[in-house]
C-alpha cells in the first residue's frame, strides 16, 4: 500500500479538492456474513492484486472513530459515477497512520480496504481468483 498526499487534510465531508491525494492498494478484503449455526459470522478473503487499486482523495470523507486505536483513521467511501459520488456503505478504508518525530512526518504504517458483499458474489470471486491462481502456478512450472 502506498499513500501520496496528505491523508490527513481529508476531513467528515467528500471534498473535490482532495484528487491529488492518493492511495494504492495492493490487497483487497472481501467479507461476507453466512449463518453459523443461530448467529451470522463474518468470512473474509483477501486478494492481493497484480496491479494496484487507486482511490484518490475526492472519493473519500473521514468516518467518526468507534472502537480503533489512536492512530487508526476510517474512510467512507465514495463510487464516482460520471461527476456525482455515492456513498457506497459496503467499503470502507482503515488507516493506521504513525508520527515518526526524527523526520517530523506522518507515514503510512498499514491500511485495510475492504468490501461487504452478498454470500453468492463472495463465492464467485473467491472461485475465479483460485482459478486465476492455478493457472498462473502452472504457466510458472513450464517456464521453469
Amino acid at each position: 500500500m502506498k499513500l501520496i498526499g496528505d491523508i490527513l487534510l481529508i476531513k467528515n465531508k467528500r471534498d473535490d479538492q482532495h484528487r491529488d491525494i492518493e492511495i494504492h492498494i495492493d490487497q483487497i478484503e472481501y467479507i461476507t456474513y453466512k449463518k453459523d449455526g443461530r448467529f451470522f459470522q463474518p468470512f473474509d478473503f483477501i486478494d492481493d492484486l497484480d496491479t494496484p487499486v487507486v482511490i484518490t482523495g475526492d472519493c473519500l470523507a473521514r468516518a467518526p472513530k468507534n472502537d480503533f486505536e489512536e492512530e487508526d483513521y476510517v474512510f467512507k467511501v465514495y463510487d464516482k459515477i460520471g461527476d456525482d459520488y455515492s456513498l457506497n456503505e459496503n467499503k470502507s478504508l482503515v488507516l493506521t497512520l504513525v508520527y515518526v518525530e526524527e523526520a517530523e512526518q506522518t507515514i503510512l504504517n498499514s491500511g485495510t480496504y475492504s468490501i461487504t458483499m452478498p454470500n453468492d458474489e463472495f463465492n464467485k470471486i473467491k472461485r475465479e481468483r483460485s482459478q486465476e491462481k492455478k493457472l498462473n502456478k502452472g504457466k510458472a512450472k513450464k517456464r521453469s
